[in-house]
């Protein structure tokens, strides 16, 4: 079965706000810290691109990995080893010059993500365990 989701301009525009040239940088990012790791044993059933696109997708819009696997016509299973494999190689790397920090305007946000694990979570108003997650971005690089 064919997924409809693929590394096309108009899908990751959508679904993950990113201009064309930013994902393909990130995807440079991504290949160079080895993304596509040892070509041994069994191949990706999804190219690079769309693994990275599944991973902006699962963050951006937070749908479960049940959701993403028909979207990119692969399995649950298959989506949750690609966000694993590739999650640690998304993060940013720390800023050279914290100097000039004070100097930017910051976008700062929390929200509360629901999770199963009792121990890393507490309970909130809706009964719901869930961890608190604080974003701090560069308004300028959105980065």
């Amino acid at each position: 079965m064919a997924g409809v989701l693929r590394a096309d301009p108009l899908w990751v525009e959508t679904f993950t706000g990113l201009r064309m040239k930013q994902f393909e940088r990130l995807l440079k990012v991504v290949r160079e810290r080895g993304g596509d790791g040892p070509r041994i044993g069994r191949p990706w059933c999804l190219p690079l691109a769309d693994r990275v696109l599944v991973v902006a997708v699962y963050y951006r819009t937070n749908l479960t990995m049940r959701q993403l696997a028909p979207l990119f016509g692969v399995s649950p299973a298959t989506v949750c080893r690609g966000i694993h494999r590739l999650r640690p190689l998304l993060a940013l790397e720390p800023a050279s010059r914290p100097v000039d920090a004070a100097d930017r305007l910051w976008i700062v946000d929390g929200t509360l993500v629901p999770v199963r694990d009792r121990k890393v979570g507490a309970s909130s108003r809706n009964y719901r365990f869930s961890a608190n997650v604080q974003v701090i971005i560069d308004a300028d690089t959105r980065l």
